[in-house]
């Protein structure tokens, strides 16, 4: 007894290399809920408190240096933009906290082992000290103190440019966890090309030379760290080249190197062509910060940037343990025989 065929008595037959597709696996979680919970940050308050911060930090070590190597015009204007950025960047947190008393509470005990501890510290300790460094500058009063002052600042620059990428690492976000070796020298990068586009801006031909050798130094180092974090950071990493992030991230890439390379090439010659470096080398920086935000936020919002980088880490281990649980075997040397 035979069956008739299917499909209008023509039996279907497997084409020679076809091969069955298999959906992509897809993450979910409870009622579509993400596995991790977003924080409730805004882009404009948290990514202008990353910018603003780092801004301040290297503008201190550039007016340092401006201050030492005799460039006033310059050193007065880092002074000042320091001054300005830390008090936007401490309103901008302060406004993301909702009230200012949080930021007060967070004062009355240092926690060595909290960033956020840390960095209010960090900025109670700043601000007043870049605050006297540009007054003193303005008025010539007590210069001495204002020279203090300066060198003080620069001292905590550095901290300051870079803690907030420490404080972001201590999330639990993947882009910016999984990231906590390259993100400091990204922020450190970025913070080093905005001060130096500002200085470009707004120092005079004659004084700009530091900043056009900052802006390549702080181009190149922004550059670098990012390659390493989205080579290092598989699955993860396309948080940084997708969505919003991902063309942020691209525009930050295209501003700084262009800045930079500007400034290096005809910053020291022509006063427009150093400005326009200037305001790309400060858009760069922008969007550097705000990439790094959204892409800390996409990676939140999929649960997939959470599971398979845990599923990785377990697969892993557990090679690891049984590669130690396996005993090694010697071929070459049998074990010796009782003698009968």
């Amino acid at each position: 007894m035979t069956t008739a065929p299917l499909n209008g008595g023509k039996r279907r037959r497997k084409r020679r290399g076809e091969q069955t597709v298999v959906p992509d696996a897809e993450f979910t979680s409870y009622y579509g809920k993400p596995i991790l919970n977003t924080p409730e940050w805004k882009p404009l308050n948290i990514g202008g408190y990353f910018f603003l911060g780092g801004l301040a930090g290297a503008g201190s070590l550039l007016a340092a240096g401006a201050t030492a190597t005799q460039r006033p015009v310059m050193a007065r204007s880092m002074k000042i933009t320091s001054t300005v950025a830390i008090a936007g960047s401490a309103a901008a947190l302060i406004h993301d906290l909702g009230k200012p008393a949080r930021f007060a509470n967070m004062l009355r005990v240092l926690k060595p082992t909290s960033p956020m501890s840390v960095g209010s510290w960090l900025l109670a300790a700043y601000g007043p000290l870049a605050g006297a460094a540009a007054v003193s500058d303005l008025t010539g009063v007590l210069p001495r103190a204002g020279h203090a002052a300066t060198a003080g600042a620069a001292l905590l620059g550095p901290a300051v440019a870079t803690y907030t990428a420490v404080l972001a690492s201590d999330t639990a976000a993947p882009a910016w966890h999984d990231g906590y070796r390259e993100l400091p020298f990204v922020f450190a990068g970025s913070a080093t090309a905005a001060a130096a586009g500002t200085a470009l801006l707004t120092a005079p031909l004659r004084e700009n030379r530091p900043a056009r050798h900052a802006a390549l130094f702080g181009a190149g180092l922004e550059a670098a760290a990012t390659h390493r974090l989205e080579s290092r950071l598989g699955i993860v990493a396309e948080t940084y080249r997708k969505g919003l992030a991902g063309r942020l991230m691209r525009s930050a890439k295209v501003l700084t190197a262009a800045g930079a390379l500007a400034g290096a090439a005809a910053g020291g010659r022509n006063r427009g062509l150093a400005a326009m470096s200037g305001a790309a080398l400060l858009a760069g920086s922008v969007c550097t910060r705000l990439g790094v935000f959204h892409a800390g936020r996409a990676a939140l919002a999929d649960p997939k940037y959470t599971v398979v980088p845990q599923r990785e880490r377990l697969r892993a281990r557990e090679a690891a343990q049984a590669t130690m649980a396996t005993p090694s075997t010697d071929h070459n040397h049998a074990p010796p025989t009782e003698p009968t």
